[in-house]
Parts: C-alpha cells; structure tokens; sequence
C-alpha cells in the first residue's frame, strides 16, 4: 500500500530527529574543541610570559636606598656634583575627568620634576598637554614613553611615571637613585605579582633608567613582543603589558624599599596607612605605617595633595635642623617651593 501524505510525515520525522540531534552533537563538540583551545592558547600565553627571556639571568627583585654612612663619605665637590646631575622627566597620564586632580597635580608635586609634562586622552583647553588621542591607557603609555624618549633622550636619565592619583616626593627619589647607573636597565617601583609574571604597579608610579627607555623604545614597533592590543585573549592591564614587553628586552621589574625594608613606593594614602597601621599596629602606629623615605602614595584627593604639600614641603619645626647629607637643586626656572 502507498503510504500516505500523513503516513509520510510520520516516517519522515526519525530521520529528521536523527538529523537535528546529529546537528546540535556537531555544534556541542564545535563548542567544546573551541574551550579547549581558548584554555590552550591562554595557557601558551601565561607561559610565554612567564619564561620569556630565559637567557637573562635576574639577579635580584628588591632594591635597596643608600645609607647615610655611605653618602657622608662622598666629598662636598661630589655632592654638589651629584646634586646637578640627577635629572628627572615627569609623565603623568591624564583624561578631560581627571581636571581637578590634574590641577592639583600641576600646582604640587610636579613643580619639583626636572621638567613634567601631561599626556591627556583628548585635548582640554585649560591646560597645557600633550594630546595623545586616545582613552586607552596602554595606549596612551606607548606614546608617553616614546614622545619622551624621541624628544629628551639626550636631555634626562631617569623617567618616572605617574597617575594623577599619586603624590610623589621628587627628592626622596633622586635620593633612592643616587647610587644607582641610568645606563643600567632599571624598572622600578612597587611590584606585584600576577602568575608567572612581576610588573611595577603604575599605581604607585614606575620609574625607568635611559637605558631601559632605549630597549623598550626598539620594541614599540615589534608586535609580537609589544604588541598594541596585546596578545591574550583578553585584555591585561597598561602596567602588566608594560611588564611583558620589558622582559623581552631582558628587563625585570625591582621593588624599591627603605634600609629597613619598607616599601617606598606606595598604592595606597597615607591615611589609609595609619588606619591600617592603628588596627594592626597599634603600639607602633608610625613604624607601622610608612617608611620616612616614601617616594609616593596613592589614591589622593585635590585637597589631600595640598594637605600633603603642606607637610612634606611647608611645615617646618624652627630650632631643629636637618643635617641632609645631599640636597638636590631645583632646575633653572623652575617653580620648585
């Protein structure tokens, strides 16, 4: 007998059932063999940057501020010598969101700077920057560096870094530095670890040798070691990729600390120190909170870089004298207070 048209449909509808779960398998698999290699091709990266650069033997990830004692045995001729040649270019990676702090910034701690420029994401008319064009903070890193090595490379040795968040002590840094070769590829600040990789954090500012700006510079035209976008899967931190494209030039990050062992760069204020330090500490709410060296701190308010202004730069104890071993000039013109 000749089936049907319904009699066909009902034959028809196994196959087609077979057909549709044979799809959706497919598809299942397709979805699986995609996972896996997604897990693969991260792991690969993690790896890559984990032990890039394996010929480069890194001798140390902590370093240290002179001692006074050392610095006493240096001649007063030297001294004044020192003093002239330490050289620090400023950056400070701003956007339009940013005015207040970045005004505060300008009429702070900056002013201590060799010389201090702002690179903005776009250009704002109230203030002087350097317009860089784009929100992205990798990006606007990348080109920070790169104008600063192409026009003052002959001019500073040290490049310190910063957000518009961080107040920094300039001559506590120069300070930290004295001892210390620009034509050596330093990377310094705090560091952190993520896996396999140790970056600076750019929250409480990074500090690069002339040396270290010349390796990197070779490599912001190098994608597949520093690369734009990056290369993982998603996107890692200005500061990380930073990290990454430095150990392809044979560059590890150091963590700066006191002779005690303190950190002197920091990502936190110092009223979240204290606080901290009064829980923890509460016997030894000074030495429990920050070294007498710090070079930043972090996270501040406009009117906190004023108040902090006030205590590192203003207040002073009359009858009480500060027997510095060094002091460091301010640069000709400059509005250093």
């Amino acid at each position: 007998m000749k089936p049907t048209r319904g009699h066909r449909l009902r034959l028809e509808q196994p196959g087609r059932e077979r057909k549709m779960l044979s799809e959706s398998s497919s598809f299942l698999k397709g979805v699986m063999l995609g996972s896996i290699f997604c897990a693969l091709f991260t792991m690969l990266g993690h790896i890559r940057i984990g032990h890039g650069n394996r010929a480069d033997h890194h001798e140390h990830h902590h370093l240290q501020a002179p001692n006074k004692e050392d610095i006493s045995k240096i001649s007063e001729a030297e001294r004044m010598e020192l003093s002239k040649s330490f050289r620090v270019y400023c950056i400070v990676l701003v956007k339009p969101k940013d005015v207040s702090l970045w005004a505060a910034v300008k009429e702070t701690w900056t002013k201590h700077c060799d010389k201090a420029e702002f690179f903005s994401s776009e250009n704002v008319k109230v203030f002087e920057s350097i317009n860089v064009d784009t929100n992205d903070m990798w990006l606007m890193m990348r080109k920070a560096y790169k104008y600063a090595f192409d026009k003052y490379r002959d001019q500073y040795n040290w490049f310190f870094l910063a957000r518009p968040t961080t107040f920094a002590v300039i001559e506590n840094l120069k300070y930290f530095l004295l001892k210390k070769d620009p034509s050596q590829p330093f990377y310094l600040g705090h560091t952190v670890k993520s896996g396999d990789l140790e970056y600076v954090s750019v929250d409480g500012g990074i500090v690069l040798s002339i040396e270290s700006m010349k390796r990197l510079n070779s490599l912001l035209n190098v994608p597949e070691k520093c690369p734009e976008q990056g290369g993982m899967i998603w996107k890692i931190s200005e500061d990380k990729q930073l990290a990454v494209c430095l150990k392809y030039a044979g560059i590890f990050a150091e963590n700066a600390e006191d002779a005690d062992g303190k950190d002197v760069f920091n990502t936190k204020s110092v009223g979240l120190f204290i606080k901290e330090a009064m829980t923890n500490h509460p016997n030894q709410v000074v030495e429990g909170c920050c070294s007498d060296m710090a070079v930043t701190f972090n996270g501040l308010t406009p009117n906190q870089m004023h108040v902090m202004m006030y205590g590192v730069y203003r207040l002073r104890a009359f009858g009480h004298i500060f027997n510095d071993a060094l002091v460091f000039l301010p640069p000709n013109g400059s509005e250093n207070d």
